[in-house]
């Protein structure tokens, strides 16, 4: 867990505030710098651990078919990282194949490496969202042929949808996600004294897996706690969980920092 000091002036929105980050270390930044600019300070404590897929074989099959396919989605930025840092130096991007993601994370992933016409939503941030745009319409995919990067397993949604518009659906796992192995006793003693303000939950897996770390008699402390979750679904699975103050917030970064500007501002 890392403490990163809030900056001086007590005019900003988040002065005070200790807020708890649960996004997995190499996505946190941007969050953990706009909380701190806003005069927060930030508790890291990742939920999620992200690596290289576990079988590295599928991803290293697929870079020699990519010609067979009309879209290609990437589910996440870890999609986008772990995918195409592979597939990108065996080959280059088949003109011909068109891109697709979801959040503004993702895009700004894929611009990264150079992607700049990125099929994507401009509000929503799950598979609905990416659903009601006419790219995916059932008369743009019918006979078409998708490739979904992804991590090990997730919502089948976009591949159960798209199959029963007409198109053929592969996926090609290319990370996998794990429960860190990270100590919870600093974050529940923060919690037993009111030291923190805020957890925000940017994941309903990372949910599970912050019960998990927490344990039974760490989450009877914590879940007092306000969560702040940044989509219906992980405010519904923190509710069931057990917390008895979740607040749902737009999505992304902007939604997350609108909301507690507005709670603590």
């Amino acid at each position: 867990m890392e403490l990163e000091p809030n900056l001086p002036g007590t005019r900003l929105p988040l002065a005070g505030r200790r807020l708890v980050v649960t996004r997995p270390e190499a996505q946190a930044d941007a969050l953990c710098q706009a909380i701190a600019a806003a005069g927060g300070t930030v508790v890291r404590f990742p939920v999620l651990a992200i690596g290289p897929a576990t079988d590295p074989r599928p991803l290293a099959a697929i870079a020699a078919r990519l010609e067979e396919f009309d879209l290609a989605f990437f589910v996440s930025p870890n999609a986008v990282h772990y995918a195409l840092h592979d597939l990108l130096a065996r080959r280059p991007w088949p003109a011909s194949l068109r891109v697709a993601t979801v959040g503004k994370g993702s895009e700004r992933a894929l611009a990264g490496f150079g992607f700049t016409d990125v099929i994507a939503p401009a509000s929503g941030f799950d598979s609905e969202a990416v659903l009601r745009l006419p790219a995916f319409a059932a008369q743009a995919v019918a006979g078409r042929r998708v490739l979904i990067f992804r991590g090990d397993g997730g919502r089948d949604l976009l591949a159960d949808t798209l199959r029963s518009r007409g198109a053929s659906v592969e996926f090609v796992p290319c990370y996998r996600r794990a429960c860190p192995a990270l100590d919870p006793a600093p974050l529940i003693e923060a919690a037993r004294h009111g030291a923190i303000d805020g957890l925000l939950l940017t994941s309903s897996e990372g949910v599970d897996n912050l019960v998990r770390m927490l344990g039974e008699a760490g989450m009877e402390v914590v879940r007092g706690v306000t969560v702040f979750a940044s989509h219906p679904r992980i405010a519904e699975r923190a509710i069931a969980a057990g917390f008895r103050n979740v607040i749902e917030t737009p999505a992304g970064d902007q939604g997350l920092m609108q909301t507690l500007a507005q709670r603590f501002g």
